[in-house]
């Protein structure tokens, strides 16, 4: 973390009135667009509009994050994530989508381009989430974490973050992990600026979504 506790809790402050005020303005901004990407998931996936799932937020506790759904009804309550690692989650693990959870036409659309991420704006809105941050995990997997990699827990989980913006979903968790860690030691709103200006590039390319 920030070395300087007064200087961190600025920082933490005002990342948190951004947080507010910027969540709070795009949501009105992007009730139009959520309404149409909402009405093209019924019309061509059906319902439901929404995806679900805990995660792991600040300190490991738990939420639920919000997302357009990109999956096929029939795959929504596959949980199979179970790991059985000991000493922390391996350096080289890249994790796989099982075969049978099925994208939809639409979805790989919305997750090539982050729309599906958008709802979780609501999630900033009620502190679960920053706008920016590590993106956050399964409970399944940070359950796991070594002592060293619990620390990526330590600031709240981004819609986007400094590994995002370095590989995506093409890089493996210990690279992720490196990433992260960087961000939580070096974090400040410049940062924060630069990821969210990087990000954009990256959304508009759609580099790196799977």
């Amino acid at each position: 973390m920030l070395r300087d506790s007064k200087h961190y809790l600025y920082h933490r402050i005002g990342k948190r009135i951004a947080d507010i005020v910027g969540s709070f303005s795009l949501l009105l901004i992007c009730i139009p667009l959520i309404l149409l990407f909402s009405i093209i998931l019924f019309i061509f996936s059906g319902r439901p509009i929404f995806f679900t799932q805990t995660r792991a937020g600040l300190h490991n506790t738990s939420f639920t994050i919000w997302k357009f759904r990109t999956m096929e009804t029939k795959t929504l309550d596959f949980n199979g994530h179970q790991y059985k690692w000991q000493g922390g989650v391996p350096k080289d693990f890249s994790f796989a989508k099982p075969s049978h959870l099925n994208v939809t036409k639409v979805g790989k659309i919305y997750r090539k381009y982050s729309i599906d991420e958008i709802p979780q704006l609501w999630n900033v809105l009620k502190g679960d989430m920053s706008f920016v941050g590590p993106r956050p995990e399964i409970i399944e997997i940070t359950n796991h974490y070594s002592e060293e990699q619990k620390k990526r827990l330590q600031v709240k989980p981004g819609i986007t973050g400094y590994a995002q913006v370095h590989g995506r979903s093409s890089i493996t968790h210990g690279e992720k992990i490196a990433h992260d860690l960087y961000y939580v030691k070096n974090y400040s709103l410049l940062l924060d600026l630069k990821i969210i200006i990087q990000t954009g590039k990256l959304v508009i390319t759609g580099k790196g979504a799977y």
